[in-house]
C-alpha cells in the first residue's frame, strides 16, 4: 500500500520527477517526462504496479532525511540496533539522460540493507521482458517493454516472482551505488554514468540556481523551497511548468475527484512567471514567456487552457483500469479533459503576468505584444461568453464573477501598457471595453442585499476565487465591497479555519462528492489579511498553514483538517505560488506598518 502522500519527496531532473518515500520506496516515476506513462506506480495501487525500495532489512529501522541544502537531493538516514547508512537519491542532470541515483554509505557499525525492484512500464500494464547482461564492471539488469527500457546497475538483482531482489551488508566507510537509466528500447543500454561527478555537478547547480533567489526574511526557508519546487516542475528545455507532479491523487480519500495535473497550465504559470521574476529569475521568466508564445502561437480562438509540456494540444482524458487508485480512489485518469473548456479568467492571467514581466524590466520582442493585441481581440470577441470558471467546472457554464473580473483584468493591463510603455493598440476602445464589464459585473456579481460578491450572476453563492478581485485591482483590499465578499466567505467557506473553494453541495460543479480544504484559498485569504490591515489574523492564518508543509518543505492540494493529512496531487505548484504571495504580501505589510 502506498504511504501517505506528505511521506514522499520529488527528486527530479527539470524533465520528470520521482517520489520517494520515507520507507525507502520510489512508488512514481514517469519516465522520461512528466506526463509519460509510469514505470514505477505504486503510488496508484501497490507493489505490482511497480516500485523501486532500499532500505534495511530491519523493518525496525528508524528514518530521517533532508535535502542537502538548496537541492533536491534527498539524503535519507537510517538508523538500526547495528549501525546507521545513508542512502542519497537524485536525479543528475545536464547531460540528456533520464537517469535515478540511489547511493548507500556506511556510517557506523555494518547494516543489512535490501533491495525490492518491480519494474511495471505502461502504467503497470506491461510486465517488462527481463535479463542480466554482463558488462566490464559486472553484471546490469536490462528490462524492456514496448518502445521504453531501463538499465540498472549495482549489486547483482535475482529475481523472485515477477520482481527483483537483492541483499548486501553495509560497514562504515563503504559505499554501493545503484542506478537506474531509461533508454528507447531500440538502442543499446547508455554507458554507466561516473556517480561521483553527477552528484557533484547537480549539487552545484541547484545550490547556484537558489543563490539568485531573493526572498523575505520572514518565512524565507518556506519561500526558498517553494521556488525550488516550482522550478523543479519547469521543463529545463520548453520552459513548461507542470502543475503538479502526479495524476489521480483524490481530492477525497476514496473518492472520484481525481485529476492528471502533469500538464501547464496557462493561469498556473503565468503566475510561477511573477513570482520568479519578483525574486530573482528573470531568465526562467524569458523562458516562460517563449514557451507561451509558441503554445498559444496561431489564431486566439484556438487558445486553451492548458498544454503539454512542449506545448502540445491533445491532451485526451481517459482511464486506466489496470491501477486501482490511491487507497482505491478511482478512477485513475489519463490526461485531462477540461482542456477543451473555455475559462475566460487565463486572458486576464496572461496578461497580468506579462505587465509585470514589463514593469520588470523584461523587454517585449517582434512577437510578444502582437500576441497580447490578438488575444484582447479575442476578449473583446467573447467578452460576453459564460465559462466553466477557474475550478473547471464540469456542470453548467455561467458567468463567474472571478472570470469576468479576470476578462476586466486583461483590458486593464493591455491599456496600461499603451498608456505606460508607448505600445501601440487600440486604447480608446479597450477602455470602454473595461467600462463596460465592470458595469455589467457590479450589476450583476455584487449581491447589495448581502453585501458581497457572488460566485456567479445567478447565485447568492460565494467562492473563494473572489480573493482575487483585490490581487488584480478591480478593488482594493479595504473597499466595503471586498470586506463585505471577506466576511461571506469567512462564514461560508471556513472548515476547522481553512478555505473550501466553494460548497460542493450547491452542485455546481456537476460531480459527486466532496472536498477538502484548498490551500491556495486560505493562502489567497493571508494575503488579503495583510492587505486589509489584519496583519495579526495574516500571521496566525500562515503560521498555520506553512505548518502543513511535509519535513522537506512540499505541499500537495489540499489539507484534511482533522488529521492534517495531505489531500490531491503532489508538490501542487499553485500552493506553493500562493504561500509566495503571502508571504510577500506579509513582508509588505510589516514595512507599511513600521513607515
Amino acid at each position: 500500500m502506498p504511504l501517505p502522500i506528505e511521506n514522499y519527496a520529488l527528486i527530479g531532473d527539470l524533465h520528470t520527477g520521482c517520489l520517494v518515500g520515507t520507507d525507502g520506496s520510489i512508488d512514481w516515476l514517469c519516465l522520461p517526462r512528466f506526463d509519460s506513462a509510469s514505470t514505477f506506480g505504486a503510488l496508484l495501487g501497490d507493489h505490482d504496479a511497480g516500485r523501486w525500495l532500499i532500505a534495511p532489512s530491519d523493518a525496525a529501522a528508524t528514518a530521517t532525511r533532508s535535502y542537502l541544502d538548496d537541492t533536491f537531493v534527498l539524503v535519507t538516514r537510517w538508523r538500526t540496533p547495528t549501525g546507521v547508512v545513508e542512502v542519497t537519491d537524485l536525479m543528475p542532470f545536464g547531460d540528456r539522460r533520464a537517469d535515478v541515483v540511489r547511493r548507500v554509505t556506511g556510517i557506523s557499525g555494518t547494516v543489512p540493507m535490501r533491495v525490492d525492484l518491480a519494474i511495471r512500464f505502461g502504467y503497470g500494464s506491461a510486465m517488462p521482458w527481463v535479463r542480466q547482461v554482463v558488462e566490464a564492471d559486472g553484471t546490469a539488469l536490462v528490462a524492456t517493454a514496448g518502445p521504453d527500457a531501463v538499465v540498472v546497475r549495482g549489486p547483482r538483482l535475482t529475481a523472485t516472482d515477477h520482481t527483483h531482489e537483492a541483499g548486501f551488508d553495509v560497514s562504515a566507510g563503504d559505499v554501493v551505488d545503484l542506478t537506474l537509466t531509461w533508454y528507447p528500447s531500440h538502442r543499446t543500454p547508455p554507458t554507466p554514468i561516473d556517480v561521483d561527478a553527477r552528484i557533484a555537478e547537480t549539487t552545484a547547480w541547484w545550490r547556484d540556481w537558489a543563490a539568485r533567489c531573493t526572498a523575505p526574511p520572514a518565512y524565507e526557508r518556506e519561500v526558498r523551497r517553494s521556488l525550488l519546487i516550482l522550478r523543479a516542475l519547469t521543463n529545463e528545455d520548453t520552459g513548461g511548468i507542470v502543475a503538479a507532479a502526479t495524476t489521480s491523487l483524490p481530492e477525497q480519500f476514496g473518492g472520484s475527484r481525481n485529476w492528471d495535473y502533469r500538464y501547464v497550465w496557462l493561469r498556473d504559470a503565468s503566475m510561477t512567471l511573477q513570482a520568479l521574476i519578483l525574486h530573482g529569475y528573470a531568465e526562467e521568466a524569458e523562458r516562460w514567456r517563449g514557451w507561451l508564445l509558441r503554445a498559444i502561437a496561431g489564431d486566439p480562438a484556438d487558445v486553451q487552457i492548458m498544454y503539454g509540456l512542449a506545448g502540445e494540444r491533445y491532451l485526451h482524458e481517459s482511464e486506466i483500469d489496470g491501477l486501482p487508485g490511491y487507497g482505491g480512489a478511482s478512477p485513475v485518469r489519463v490526461g485531462n479533459g477540461a482542456y477543451r473548456q473555455y475559462q475566460g479568467d487565463i486572458f486576464g492571467e496572461v496578461m497580468i503576468a506579462l505587465h509585470e514581466a514589463r514593469l520588470l524590466g523584461v523587454d517585449e520582442n517582434e512577437y510578444s505584444w502582437p500576441l497580447q493585441r490578438a488575444l484582447l481581440q479575442y476578449v473583446d470577441d467573447n467578452r460576453s461568453r459564460p465559462d466553466s470558471g477557474i475550478w473547471e467546472i464540469r456542470g453548467e457554464v455561467r458567468h463567474f464573477t472571478h472570470s469576468r473580473v479576470m476578462i476586466w483584468a486583461a483590458l486593464d493591463r493591455g491599456i496600461k501598457g499603451v498608456e505606460q510603455f508607448g505600445l501601440d493598440g487600440p486604447v480608446d476602445r479597450w477602455r470602454a471595453l473595461r467600462d463596460e464589464v465592470r458595469a455589467d459585473i457590479e450589476d450583476h456579481g455584487w449581491n447589495a442585499e448581502l453585501g458581497t460578491f457572488t460566485q456567479h450572476y445567478d447565485t447568492t453563492e460565494v467562492d473563494a476565487s473572489l480573493l482575487q478581485l483585490a490581487q488584480v485591482g478591480f478593488v482594493e483590499a479595504d473597499d466595503p465591497r471586498m470586506l463585505g465578499t471577506v466576511a461571506a466567505i469567512e462564514r461560508d467557506l471556513l472548515h476547522d479555519g481553512l478555505l473550501l473553494r466553494y460548497r460542493t453541495e450547491s452542485g455546481v460543479d456537476g460531480l459527486e462528492g466532496t472536498e477538502n480544504p484548498f490551500l491556495t484559498c486560505s493562502f489567497w485569504l493571508v494575503e488579503q489579511y495583510a492587505a486589509s490591515g489584519r496583519l495579526d489574523d495574516a500571521v496566525v492564518l500562515m503560521d498555520r498553514l506553512v505548518g502543513y508543509c511535509n519535513d522537506v518543505g512540499m505541499l500537495s492540494e489540499e489539507i484534511e483538517v482533522a488529521t492534517g493529512r495531505h489531500v490531491g496531487n503532489t508538490p501542487q505548484a499553485l500552493s506553493h505560488l500562493a504561500l509566495v504571495r503571502a508571504a510577500d504580501a506579509i513582508a509588505l505589510a510589516r514595512s507599511t506598518r513600521a513607515s
